[in-house]
């Protein structure tokens, strides 16, 4: 990571404070950090953060007050970490605003990494894409391009006719797609970019979704997450390749993958599932495949 950026470390352990500050500035941040809740939530408004780290057991209020108050403002991204272990307080997490999870005791490696896979990803809110600094290690314009499996081109695959999700080159869409008024959203006809599947349809370019015609907030994992099914069409993605696809890893590059990783995407996919009113026993968009991963319903 080059260049500075800036993160704010949100910790009431003095010891794990400092080892986080010399992480993150050993990886180029400049560093704001916090011993309480309501100070981290002011450290955050300051000092407008690439990066926040939050501990959950804070001596004021808890980490989860604490991220549904940044998110109130602040579109950083934000890694919750704890010595609790439990899927509710993951899920929790998650919910109020979290994009990633670590327990206690981590890696300082580990910590690096997943900051770096982080900031190779666009946000979603804002339409900002990560700094030129970044840019070189994942390119956020084409996200559509971007190869799961490292296969040439990145070709969305061709099962059956009319089983694959639609991608809509440029040219046949700017022939095809009538006039629409500034600011109307025309969900009769696909825009460039757009994957289309049952009526759940993805736009990779502005990262946007909609169910019918019904715009939908997913979040930036979730949104990867869908979109790396759409664009498999009928392949199953395991859940390590879904892990590698949110750290912005388009090969197995030995990348230490863990079972909390992986069920960290287990409680994203039932976020989704959620989001989309998406029954996993009769599925339209997400099929479970026992003990491998996941596929897109066709």
């Amino acid at each position: 990571m080059d260049g500075l950026r800036s993160a704010v470390v949100i910790e009431d352990d003095q010891d794990i404070r400092e080892l986080i500050t010399m992480v993150l500035n050993q990886s180029g941040f400049v560093v704001e950090s916090a011993g309480t809740g309501l100070d981290g939530v002011e450290a955050v408004r300051r000092a407008k953060p690439d990066i926040v780290t939050l501990d959950l057991g804070l001596p004021d209020i808890d980490g989860f007050e604490v991220a549904r108050r940044i998110r109130l403002f602040s579109d950083a991204y934000i890694i919750m970490l704890t010595a609790r272990a439990d899927e509710l307080d993951t899920l929790l997490g998650l919910e109020t605003g979290a994009d990633d999870y670590l327990t206690k005791p981590f890696r300082p490696r580990e910590l690096r990494a997943r900051v770096g896979a982080m900031l190779r990803r666009p946000r979603q809110n804002s339409g900002a894409v990560p700094a030129p600094a970044a840019a070189s290690a994942a390119p956020s314009a084409a996200p559509l391009a971007a190869p799961l499996d490292g296969g040439p081109g990145g070709d969305v695959p061709a099962p059956e006719t009319g089983a694959t999700p639609s991608l809509v080159p440029e040219a046949a869409a700017a022939a095809t797609q009538p006039a629409v008024a500034p600011g109307a959203l025309d969900y009769g006809t696909l825009e460039p970019g757009t994957l289309e599947h049952g009526g759940l349809r993805l736009n990779g370019a502005t990262r946007s979704a909609a169910v019918d015609g019904t715009d939908l907030e997913l979040t930036r994992t979730e949104f990867d997450l869908m979109l790396a099914l759409m664009e498999s069409g009928k392949l199953v993605r395991t859940k390590a390749e879904l892990v590698r696809r949110l750290r912005g890893e388009d090969y197995d590059v030995g990348g230490y993958i863990n079972d909390a990783d992986e069920r960290t995407i287990e409680v994203h996919m039932a976020n989704l599932r959620r989001k989309l009113g998406d029954n996993p026993r009769s599925p339209r968009w997400i099929k479970t495949v026992r003990g491998v991963g996941y596929q897109l319903a066709i």
